[in-house]
């Protein structure tokens, strides 16, 4: 599934190119993903420019002085800019055309994804699918003290934690067993028994492992890829995932794996503690 890097690697490719772009047309293809399309989207969105694209959790944001169009790239989809003239293919969704001749293409095989227009402002405090969210992981608001505040008393193992939308949003299976591995924390150690010294590793090492895979684009899983159409890199740099039975980067210790609620953790038994 696309991650925070994921959605953020393509936010970022998207944006020179589309901001300040007017709609020429709108192209809805299959007009059901996981939520019915709006069959009015394209006369909503005909003719008015996109302002700015906003990212929030794992959501890509699209402003429009009248409103935003909200877009999931679900389990397996993409975001991409192509020319106008070049034929759709299977999977292919949604096109945004934009009146410089390029057009923002949505492909989701699962057809898990979202793409819903919201009229008028959002407010993200209410609206049904943000409200429950934790904070963003690369802000100051993730920081030792929020984390000591959310696991206080639980028991829950710090890898779900970490992976709990409602504690913090899109670190997902690959980047928290990566974050751990950096922390030297144990995935299954109590999320309310870590001290506030190693919280406080935890978030630079959550934050770290983000800012990493951004910079590398994101994770190529199955057929993702950026908005500009090119795969990401960093599971190159895995240092634990999927890395079962290999040498530690730092003892030469075999990783090891797991499960967590049915999901692949891998650690190092010696150096995460």
């Amino acid at each position: 599934m696309p991650e925070l890097p994921e959605v953020e690697t393509t936010r970022r490719a998207l944006l020179p190119h589309a901001a300040g772009q007017r709609i020429a047309a709108v192209t809805v293809r299959t007009p059901r993903l996981r939520q019915p399309i709006d069959a009015r989207l394209p006369e909503i969105l005909r003719d008015h420019t996109l302002r700015d694209i906003e990212r929030r959790a794992k959501y890509l944001l699209f402003r429009f002085a009248h409103g935003t169009l909200i877009v999931h790239l679900g389990m397996s989809g993409s975001l991409r800019l192509v020319p106008a003239a070049q034929a759709a293919v299977a999977h292919e969704h949604v096109d945004l055309q934009l009146a410089s001749g390029q057009t923002l293409r949505l492909r989701d095989p699962r057809r898990f994804g979202l793409v819903l227009w919201h009229a008028g402002a959002l407010d993200e405090a209410t609206h049904p699918l943000f409200a429950h969210l934790g904070v963003e992981p690369l802000t100051a608001q993730f920081n030792a003290a929020y984390l000591r505040e959310r696991a206080c008393g639980r028991r829950t193992a710090i890898k779900p934690f970490l992976m709990d939308q409602q504690n913090v949003v899109g670190v997902g299976n690959i980047y928290a067993s990566e974050s751990l591995f950096r922390a030297r924390i144990h995935p299954n150690t109590a999320a309310g028994r870590i001290r506030p010294a190693r919280l406080a590793a935890l978030v630079d090492a959550v934050q770290a492992t983000l800012r990493d895979a951004i910079a590398a684009g994101g994770s190529t899983l199955r057929d993702f890829v950026s908005g500009e159409g090119r795969p990401g890199y960093f599971q190159q740099s895995y240092a634990v995932y999927d890395r079962t039975g290999l040498p530690c980067p730092r003892c030469a210790t075999p990783i090891r794996h797991t499960q967590h609620a049915r999901r692949s953790t891998y650690y190092c038994p010696h150096c995460q503690r």
